[in-house]
């Protein structure tokens, strides 16, 4: 198979990988429901993260934080909820794939918890004003959100959170060793004259300002 650059030893099938890891078990295996019940909108009205993924009509794939108060995300009823599509870079990556590939998967999170909630189905992009009305912060209603039709929803197990020690305070890095965004932005940008000063206090402008 070619087309991994140095990868050689390629997994090409179902069976191939069947093989080396097995069957998931009676209950991974029935723990898809499709729809929203009380436990899962239970979990969303607690979520203040999520994380979406699409993917374009040629199947590029992209993957996109939204973030609010716990409760951001507005659930309709047990098949329909919608994400508040708040000010942001303008690159509209989530919403352009949408307009060609109605097909997302979402993923929410909740401080604390290591198990998450996943959510599947097909998104459209609203601008139904008596519903992201319910949406407003700060007297400020989203001008759009992402509509989405549940077609599948269920608990992720907490392996990759107890792994990496994601919610432990005692595994954080220290402060001052992260990476510093503002130098990886002015260094991947590479326009005349943008100095990671620069981009660090249009970023605060832009945290400070443009929330919502």
């Amino acid at each position: 198979m070619s087309g991994f650059g140095i990868f050689r030893d390629v997994i090409t099938s179902e069976q191939q990988l069947r093989e080396m890891v097995g069957e998931p078990s009676r209950l991974v295996q029935n723990k898809a429901i499709p729809q929203l019940d009380d436990h899962s909108r239970n979990y969303i009205a607690q979520a203040p993260f999520l994380i979406i993924a699409t993917a374009d009509k040629d199947g590029h794939c992209d993957a996109s934080p939204r973030g609010d108060a716990p409760g951001f995300v507005h659930v309709i009823d047990d098949h329909h909820l919608v994400i508040p599509e708040r000010p942001g870079n303008k690159r509209m990556d989530s919403i352009t794939n949408i307009l060609v590939n109605p097909h997302i998967g979402l993923i929410f999170l909740i401080p604390t918890l290591e198990e998450t909630f996943r959510v599947n189905g097909k998104a459209c992009i609203i601008r139904d004003e008596e519903i992201l009305a319910k949406m407003a912060v700060n007297g400020k209603a989203p001008t759009l959100g992402i509509g989405v039709k549940v077609e599948e929803c269920f608990v992720h197990c907490a392996k990759a959170f107890m792994r990496s020690g994601l919610w432990k305070p005692e595994s954080w890095p220290a402060e001052g060793t992260t990476p510093n965004v503002a130098q990886m932005l002015a260094d991947h940008v590479k326009l005349p004259g943008v100095t990671a000063k620069e981009v660090a206090e249009g970023l605060q402008d832009s945290y400070t300002n443009r929330l919502y």
